[in-house]
């Protein structure tokens, strides 16, 4: 009766190659996980961010077309660097009005961000007057005083923004309410410019135009 054969195993090189090959397959597979988690990290601060951009600008939307023009009141004022609107509540049962204003300012963390402010709800003009020198005053302060910054909120990163009204059938740089007039405290339109830092999830200059409800529309010839 023959003896039976002793079975191989694996010398030391093959035993060694079989690691490296399985070692490689894992930093492969690792990689491929590492990218996977990047590109959905990347997806999810692309699409937060897009989703924060399209609420800000259906906030702006939403507080020019609810601006109102009353006696005695402003409407609207540009100072080169912030706007304030005097708003009606979206509440019709509700008879007040809201100062509203937009600027750009530094957060704590020093990043440029775009910021809406917001009075409590008024009902007669020496609160809106209050409120209206208040919102001024949010619009040039840096950060010390706790009572202008209450009611605002940040928004969407910014480099720069600017504004244009439509008057005269042409586009110009934003003015003051005192050059607007008392007979037409509105413009016919609002341009909205944004200009956005470069980053992982939206860069680059966005435009937005708004038209006055109400606005005339000139007949062609």
């Amino acid at each position: 009766m023959k003896p039976a054969r002793a079975t191989r195993g694996f010398t030391l090189i093959e035993l060694l190659v079989a690691i490296a090959v399985m070692a490689l397959l894992a930093l492969v597979s690792w990689q491929g996980l590492e990218g996977m988690a990047r590109a959905q990290t990347i997806n999810r601060e692309r699409s937060d961010a897009v989703l924060t951009l399209q609420t800000a600008l259906s906030q702006w939307t939403a507080d020019l077309d609810a601006t109102v023009a009353l006696a005695q009141i402003r409407a609207m004022d540009w100072d080169g660097r912030t706007l304030r609107l005097t708003r009606r509540s979206t509440d019709s049962a509700l008879p007040v009005v809201y100062v509203v204003a937009w600027t750009l300012r530094s957060d704590a963390a020093g990043v440029a961000r775009w910021y809406r402010w917001q009075s409590p709800g008024l009902t007669g003009r020496p609160e809106w007057q209050q409120a209206w020198d208040r919102a001024a005053a949010w619009g040039q302060d840096n950060g010390s005083s706790n009572e202008l910054r209450g009611t605002e909120i940040g928004l969407v990163p910014l480099e720069a923004w600017q504004l244009f009204y439509f008057r005269n059938d042409v586009w110009a740089p934003a003015v003051g309410a005192a050059a607007l007039g008392a007979g037409s405290p509105l413009p016919d339109g609002v341009r909205l410019v944004l200009s956005l830092p470069p980053g992982p999830a939206l860069a680059g200059v966005l435009t937005r135009d708004w038209v006055r409800p109400t606005a005339s529309v000139p007949k062609s010839s």
